[in-house]
């Protein structure tokens, strides 16, 4: 199904050593540079595995429409495997996420149905909205809902990541932290340590502005694919350590100390995720290491406020 096609181009990403941004009084920061991915996203990984699942269970076949609600890079990832492998595919977003990401989504041939915001940012209010109308598209006929929130097969496409970290890192790793969206890929990846043996420290990472995970309850934010205004459906907090809130203009920050001080152009979830890791760095200390994950390249952000 994927011979001599980019998505052979999938995974295998690099683990980079921090080199500029990293104290040396403190433990040695990774970080896993999934922008080298054929889209610029980690979201690659997921939207192959449900869909190539899928197909080898007779669930979707060549020609049918895939439906999904998304900010972006899911959205962007399911249109190029799609678009790949003859299925067609209706993206519900909106115009809060960054323009780049919804031109991406068009242009490898996807349908867009906009959902306005009521106040032009990522709320509860338009998470919920976007799930409704998805599940009103999902249920005409002929339509497959990839629902990267349920499918057991979105968490299970990302633990190559954390297989791919252990056997990159030549040593042990002390803690991960990640920014969650639907958790799908924190899990994974802890499933993918796991079955290497190796088993670090585990953090959540989310806005302050967003604070579900600690409070209970959501907010406003501008941080793309993460803090969607409920509890994430496949995050285990048995296996999580901590839950560290992070604000989103230090991400934001972060995203251009590393794109000037470390050549990583990356988005603002991978801001969060870089600000956390240097925490917890200086909080191990010397001989430690800890490693994140840089979950897009930054280009499809260079039209909006991170970079401007």
């Amino acid at each position: 199904m994927i011979s001599n096609s980019l998505l052979l181009a999938i995974g295998n990403t690099p683990l980079l050593k921090l080199t500029k941004i990293v104290s040396p009084s403190s433990a040695d920061v990774w970080i896993k540079y999934e922008g080298n991915n054929p889209t610029g996203s980690y979201k690659d990984r997921m939207a192959l595995g449900v869909i190539r699942a899928a197909m080898d269970r007779g669930d979707l076949k060549i020609g049918d429409r895939l439906c999904e609600y998304t900010g972006g890079s899911t959205g962007t990832a399911i249109a190029f495997v799609a678009s790949i492998l003859g299925l067609k595919f209706t993206a519900v977003t909106s115009n809060s996420f960054a323009a780049n990401k919804l031109q991406a989504i068009r242009a490898y041939g996807a349908e867009l149905v906009l959902v306005e915001s009521s106040d032009g940012k990522l709320n509860p209010e338009l998470f919920k909205n976007l799930k409704e109308k998805v599940q009103e598209i999902a249920a005409q006929d002929g339509n497959y809902y990839f629902d990267q929130f349920g499918s057991q097969d979105a968490r299970s496409s990302y633990a190559a990541i954390g297989v791919e970290i252990v056997e990159q890192i030549q040593g042990n790793v002390d803690a991960y932290c990640a920014s969650v969206g639907t958790g799908g890929s924190l899990m994974g990846v802890i499933d993918g340590f796991e079955s290497k043996g190796m088993t670090p420290d585990f953090y959540a990472l989310e806005p302050t502005q967003s604070p579900m995970l600690n409070t209970g309850k959501g907010g406003s934010h501008a941080v793309d694919g993460i803090a969607l205004g409920f509890i994430p459906p496949f995050l285990d907090m048995e296996r999580i350590k901590e839950v560290c809130t992070i604000d989103q203009e230090e991400g934001f920050q972060m995203c251009r100390r590393l794109a000037q001080e470390e050549g990583i152009l990356a988005g603002g979830s991978t801001g969060l995720n870089v600000v956390a890791a240097l925490a917890l760095a200086k909080e191990l200390g010397p001989g430690k290491r800890v490693v994140t994950i840089g979950c897009d390249n930054g280009i499809k952000y260079l039209g909006g406020h991170i970079f401007k």
